[in-house]
């Protein structure tokens, strides 16, 4: 059974090359759909033997959609530029797609947040990751992208895709920005109100949520800053739809 690794970029020189490198012995190809990186990310991704696709970003679910439909193996694997396939996944991937009857797996992460291994504060995040290639695809809007793979039975792995979505606070902020964007354009385009009560009341309950509830007590300051940066997300998402419709 061969394996696609499917991925898309934009500006990613940091990271790509350890992803990459951790599905070295895993990948049969490498399709990369770039948005037109102005870094080193296309060379580096060449030189670990990549075919490079270049389109303008119009979602996610596109971008991921392209690059599926230029795969070419019995089945597609999804990894983002800031992940990395741990070595127990590796294995347990081989292993799964010589024999498994399922279509798809879903995949955990293990997320680090500025140096710290968040094992409380990220609620456990099972992605489908993994499927056969024929007959899966992507599904969704601007942000929330879902591979669905052809019909038939879905498994769940056990190892780890190590995740460090962030590389420092500011880069924190710089997704924060990108991603409240594209969640305030996504509920605009669906016709959503603004509400004032999202702005007075939602991050002190986002906060208890993700620092009480949650448990992201337990990973310490890492994680106070966490459930704080976090709690502002639906408020900064609120009031850039307020910003939409008000220029309507």
């Amino acid at each position: 059974m061969s394996i696609s690794l499917i991925m898309i970029t934009k500006n990613e020189e940091k990271n790509i090359a350890a992803a990459l490198e951790s599905a070295r012995g895993v990948a049969d190809e490498i399709i990369l759909v770039d948005s037109f990186s102005t870094d080193k990310t296309v060379e580096i991704a060449k030189s670990y033997g990549a075919k490079i696709i270049q389109k303008q970003f119009v979602s996610f679910t596109d971008m991921k959609g392209t690059a599926l439909a230029s795969a070419t193996k019995d089945w597609a694997l999804n990894l983002d530029a800031d992940e990395k396939l741990s070595d127990g996944l590796k294995k347990e991937i081989l292993e799964t797609v010589k024999t498994t009857k399922n279509t798809g797996f879903y995949l955990p992460s293990l997320n680090t947040f500025l140096g710290r291994e968040m094992k409380h504060s990220f609620k456990q995040d099972y992605k489908l990751r993994l499927s056969k290639r024929e007959g899966a695809s992507y599904k969704g809007g601007l942000v929330h992208e879902v591979l669905t793979p052809p019909a038939g039975e879905i498994g769940h792995l056990k190892n780890y895709i190590l995740h460090t979505p962030y590389r420092d606070i500011a880069h924190y902020f710089e997704k924060f920005n990108i991603y409240t964007s594209l969640g305030a354009r996504s509920m605009a385009a669906r016709g959503k109100k603004f509400n004032l009560l999202h702005l007075l009341a939602r991050q002190p309950l986002e906060f208890i949520k993700i620092h009480i509830f949650r448990l992201a007590i337990l990973d310490g300051m890492q994680g106070f800053l966490w459930a704080l940066f976090s709690s502002f997300y639906p408020v900064v998402k609120y009031a850039k739809l307020w910003e939409i419709n008000r220029k309507k």
